[in-house]
């Protein structure tokens, strides 16, 4: 083995290249051919004397060898990220760079942020969306909340809160039906209201199911771009929607929304904050952490012991 120090160059390769567990993907991230991505993977390799993938037709796999200092690299990596834009910060009062979904940042994230700043005055705190997996080597965000299995290679998870789906209609409407829907089965001859699908998150196909009604084709209905467009949708009385239960608490409770059916599908994915690893003892990173995974436990508390999860509110 080679008493050489490797690249910080040839370090972000093998970063890359764990991560994504795929050389072109690798590559393409980091704005250079496969090709050299694979010769510096061999140049380590032959470096330290060790094996990092198993080279197979079309794919590579990670050795144990090359997890294992895949997950040192990555931490060094950010750490020196970390200590450079402290040290660029020196003096300079930086923001909290944020980014999560639309629909969570209008419903359930600016709505709480008072108390985070009446805790944190110095923290200065910047919100952006965006429904698209984050890039951390490319987009200057401190750390993102987003809805997943809470994997996420070479990143810091912290599991935030579950959600559950259910159909919501606005008082007036669910007046209008209460002769017309008296089970589930029933809301098929009414107008639905859809989002635009997104592959992890539950569908109305998901909801029926669960309630026992087994079909192949749903009626078509108005789509829209999110669930928070679809529930204001809802709410002008156009509809049926699919609510989450992270969305719609207060809705619930002043009345602007009725839930249909006391039937709650478990959403597969739930909500997670995530951020660069080296990066979560970050202070304002560590304090925004502290403070959101409080809000969330809150959350989910008040979801199960709500009046509309015991079937209080539904109209049949």
């Amino acid at each position: 083995m080679s008493d050489i120090l490797p690249s910080i160059t040839a370090l972000r390769i093998l970063e890359a290249a764990t991560r994504h567990n795929n050389f072109t993907q690798a590559a393409q991230e980091l704005n250079i051919t496969p090709s050299a991505v694979s010769h510096q993977i061999r140049k380590l390799e032959e470096m330290w004397g060790l094996k990092l993938f198993e080279r197979r037709p079309r794919q590579v796999a990670q050795t144990r060898s090359g997890q294992e200092l895949a997950t040192f690299v990555r931490s060094f990596l950010f750490g020196i990220k970390s200590i450079i834009k402290n040290l660029n910060d020196e003096g300079e009062r930086k923001p909290l760079r944020i980014n999560t979904m639309t629909s969570f940042a209008y419903k359930w994230l600016v709505p709480r942020l008072g108390s985070f700043h009446e805790r944190h005055p110095n923290i200065e705190v910047w919100i952006s969306t965006s429904n698209k997996l984050t890039n951390f080597a490319k987009e200057n965000f401190d750390t993102v909340i987003r809805l997943g299995a809470g994997k996420y290679p070479g990143l810091h998870s912290t599991f935030l809160l579950d959600d559950f789906v259910f159909p919501v209609c606005s008082p007036r409407v669910a007046k209008n039906l209460r002769n017309q829907i008296k089970e589930p089965a029933n809301l098929l001859k009414q107008k639905l209201l859809y989002r635009i699908e997104d592959e992890s998150a539950p569908t109305w196909l998901d909801w029926f199911s669960k309630a026992g009604v087994e079909i192949q084709i749903l009626p078509e209905g108005p789509k829209f771009p999110d669930t928070n467009t679809a529930l204001l949708a809802a709410m002008g009385d156009q509809g049926i929607a699919l609510a989450r239960s992270s969305l719609v608490h207060e809705e619930l409770l002043d009345g602007h929304l009725v839930k249909l059916f006391d039937i709650d599908l478990k959403s597969p994915i739930s909500y997670f904050l995530v951020c660069p690893l080296g990066l979560e003892n970050v202070p304002e990173v560590s304090a925004f952490r502290d403070w959101i995974t409080v809000e969330a436990k809150k959350a989910q508390t008040r979801y199960q012991m709500s009046p509309q999860k015991k079937g209080d509110n539904k109209t049949t």
